[in-house]
């Protein structure tokens, strides 16, 4: 499967820990020789058979995990490195590290920065010799919480502004989904889908993508006229014919309310627990037949007591699949066979 990078965007590579994420960036950058298949930069050959342009020549930028900076070299030489003396003199060092919030540290050693602004420094040193590409290897990785949101963001904002084209790769789902303009999802060395993060997130491909890719709830089910039955009730779905699926609903679809409120299609359930998340709070239900489920919801009012027995039902349109094994990791569970398909 090929794969595009549209120039000015950018593209987060998405994927589980050893599936290919890395190599791929460093494929691209000339640092590994491929097996099979090409490489294009802007129209250009870099890599296919026959054909190797070294690291050095494809005008690549790479930021690594941890920012690699030059700890004897100024935050200015460290930026300037690689640049010939005509750019140095340009302004182009300055120029970059205004885009990326460090104004003035030009004489500052890196053991005088924080974590993330050694990484501001890193990015600025790829941004400095304008290239064709831009390569980030998890760069936030190794920040805390708090300073890794503010900072990806802030990294978006400095690549737009220099009209970058650059690839992300990342393990982090939030990650790819709120930065990146394009998403691509990796398993085992493949690509197994890629397109816009509202598309990746609302039809994944299969099972293992549903859940690798924000939390997931499947669920055994029967089409008929239009609307998937399952164990917590009936919702309507886009299939060309009826029969045996496997139902996916995200938490947020799944809505819980006291019992006795007047909700159509409803079952009811016992709340088993609830996963606080401060913006908002992911609560499993124990349905009648066994069948566990999540629910996402904002924290703008009271929450159902851990035992209280709820109403569940769906909103919204589901996605489904045809009934059958689908791709999974190891040990990863099979949807509820509880789910009872004429329940409506």
């Amino acid at each position: 499967m090929g794969l595009s990078v549209a120039a000015g965007s950018l593209t987060a590579v998405l994927g589980p820990s050893g599936c290919g994420k890395t190599t791929l960036l460093r494929c691209v950058a000339g640092l590994e020789r491929l097996d099979a298949g090409q490489i294009r930069v802007a129209d250009s050959v870099v890599e296919g058979p026959g054909t190797h342009v070294p690291a050095h020549r494809r005008r690549v930028a790479l930021v690594p995990q941890e920012g690699a900076l030059f700890p004897h070299l100024s935050v200015a030489d460290n930026v300037g490195y690689g640049l010939d003396r005509a750019q140095r003199r340009s302004g182009r060092i300055e120029e970059v590290l205004v885009l990326v919030g460090l104004e003035g540290y030009q004489r500052r050693m890196p053991h005088q920065l924080s974590g993330g602004q050694q990484q501001r420094v890193a990015l600025a040193r790829a941004l400095a010799p304008r290239p064709r590409l831009v390569l980030l290897d998890e760069p936030f990785s190794a920040l805390d919480a708090g300073l890794r949101a503010s900072l990806r963001q802030d990294v978006r904002q400095a690549l737009r502004r220099d009209g970058a084209t650059a690839v992300l790769v990342t393990h982090d789902q939030a990650e790819a989904l709120s930065l990146a303009d394009h998403v691509v999802v990796m398993r085992a060395g493949r690509v197994v889908q890629d397109g816009p993060p509202t598309e990746v997130y609302a039809t994944p491909t299969d099972h293992w993508v549903a859940r690798f890719v924000g939390d997931a709830v499947l669920l055994t089910g029967v089409v008929r006229a239009g609307h998937a039955h399952t164990a917590i009730g009936a919702a309507p779905v886009h299939a060309d014919a009826d029969g045996e699926v496997t139902v996916l609903l995200r938490p947020e679809q799944v809505r819980i309310t006291p019992i006795g409120t007047p909700t159509a299609g409803q079952v009811t359930g016992r709340v088993l627990r609830h996963d606080f998340h401060g913006h908002d709070t992911l609560t499993v239900v124990r349905l009648a037949d066994g069948t566990e489920v999540q629910s996402r919801r904002l924290n703008d009012g009271p929450v159902p007591a851990t035992g209280d027995a709820v109403q569940v039902s769906v909103r919204g349109p589901v996605r489904t699949w045809p009934a059958g094994p689908q791709p999974r990791d190891a040990g990863d569970p099979a949807p509820s066979r509880r789910a009872g398909a004429g329940h409506a």
